[in-house]
């Protein structure tokens, strides 16, 4: 994503730079699990990370720019995490299953008030940058979605999965996952997580896509 920052005008290194980026991503983190959307303000970052204004402005264009660095850097890591979970499956349809149901979960989790408030507050963001930021939004999703599609494809390819554009079907399926954990997130914000009403909503959730993709 842009930054003000060119290699001629930049006063520190690459490395320096990129874990710069990482100070910044991990205090807006810990900022959100403490206070929500409230609490992630560019002065809070600063006091949090111990940086200087201009080593913000160095990174990012403004506040946007990092909540996009924060989604772009959790979808990545998610993406890691089910590509090892699909992989360990051995079959695409199980595979799929694992990813949709683990974004619910992931999402909802279990981890009590700080990771509700995180979560719903990356759940509003996510609606107001759809709007907003839609290319870069879709940027930071897109290993997620690439990681979808190609269990799709290879869904298709075994005849599990009936024929489709492999890409487009991973975006039907995680805009319907994302829009259902918004909602569901946004109704119980500050709510104490119900661990068996998630697991209902994720095989739910499986079942409904399930159902729209199988041959």
């Amino acid at each position: 994503m842009a930054t003000m920052t060119t290699p001629e005008t930049s006063s520190f290194g690459s490395e320096d730079k990129t874990e710069r980026t990482q100070v910044l991503i991990r205090a807006a983190n810990d900022l959100l699990d403490e206070d929500g959307l409230e609490g992630l303000t560019i002065r809070a970052v600063l006091m949090r990370s111990g940086l200087a204004r201009r080593a913000f402005y160095e990174q990012f264009n403004g506040k946007d720019d990092l909540v996009l660095a924060v989604f772009e850097r959790t979808l990545s890591l998610a993406a890691e995490h089910f590509a090892g979970e699909a992989e360990k499956a051995g079959d695409p349809v199980e595979g799929l299953r694992r990813i949709v149901t683990g974004l619910v979960l992931g999402q909802l989790g279990y981890k009590g008030a700080e990771r509700g408030r995180r979560s719903a507050a990356l759940s509003r963001e996510h609606l107001r940058l759809a709007e907003s930021r839609p290319q870069d939004l879709q940027v930071a999703i897109s290993p997620l979605i690439a990681l979808m599609a190609e269990e799709i494809a290879k869904g298709v390819k075994r005849g599990a999965l009936r024929p489709c554009d492999a890409h487009l079907q991973a975006n039907f399926v995680y805009n319907f996952v994302a829009a259902t954990v918004h909602v569901e997130l946004l109704a119980e914000e500050g709510g104490a997580p119900d661990r068996s009403k998630r697991d209902k909503l994720a095989d739910a959730i499986w079942e409904f896509c399930r159902r729209a993709i199988i041959a």
